[in-house]
């Protein structure tokens, strides 16, 4: 049964897992190259710094609402339960190879809620102070103190979101297996059993 293979995603979820993959990267590439002006040659890869600015607010909405459709169906899974409380308490023990002393977990781990809810934060964050701050259509209509306050918090959550999706590419390599789930959709029942024993259970139905 250890090779008997579970559905954890469909399709179209991971269809639009990698569309945001996509945007997010292009986003991030173009953002980088207004945060610092050693990284404004990156405007070369989306036809110089005007189209760099024209393109980014729109990819950066794309990626907004394709994690907000992504989001709605996922919420749920990732409420925070006093079970994920008592996970956290043993993430040390996680971090240093004793995966058999960690309290068992359902579709997501606390780690993983916590990178999605980080994520949610961080992108509403970004799509409300980029409007502000989005020129021509919408910035003249807020006071100058307070688009250069929306440009500090704008950036303040795109290091938030590249340090959470960060630690998600690098959990996803870490435990094997992991990236099969959104490249063909399924999981082993080993890996089921060993990383997500309650969800396991309940795809099996115990069996």
């Amino acid at each position: 049964m250890s090779n008997r293979m579970l559905q954890r995603y469909g399709d179209r979820d991971r269809m639009n897992h990698w569309f945001i993959a996509l945007m997010f990267v292009l986003a991030g590439l173009s953002g980088l190259a207004f945060f610092h002006p050693a990284f404004y040659f990156l405007t070369n890869l989306f036809g110089g710094g005007s189209w760099a600015r024209i393109l980014h607010p729109f990819m950066g909405l794309l990626v907004a609402l394709s994690f907000a459709r992504l989001g709605s169906q996922l919420w749920r899974d990732n409420v925070i339960t006093d079970a994920d409380r008592e996970w956290k308490q043993h993430a040390g023990d996680l971090l240093r190879g004793n995966k058999a002393g960690m309290p068992p977990v359902g579709k997501y781990n606390y780690g993983q809620k916590m990178v999605f809810w980080v994520t949610l934060a961080s992108l509403g964050v970004l799509v409300v102070t980029g409007f502000v701050f989005w020129r021509p259509w919408f910035e003249p209509l807020f006071a100058i103190p307070l688009a250069r306050a929306a440009v500090l918090l704008h950036s303040v959550a795109a290091v938030a979101l590249i340090a959470a999706i960060i630690i998600h590419v690098y959990a996803a390599i870490w435990v094997k297996g992991s990236v099969r789930a959104m490249t063909r959709g399924t999981v082993t029942d080993a890996w089921a059993r060993a990383n997500h024993p309650l969800w396991h259970k309940d795809m099996t139905k115990g069996g």
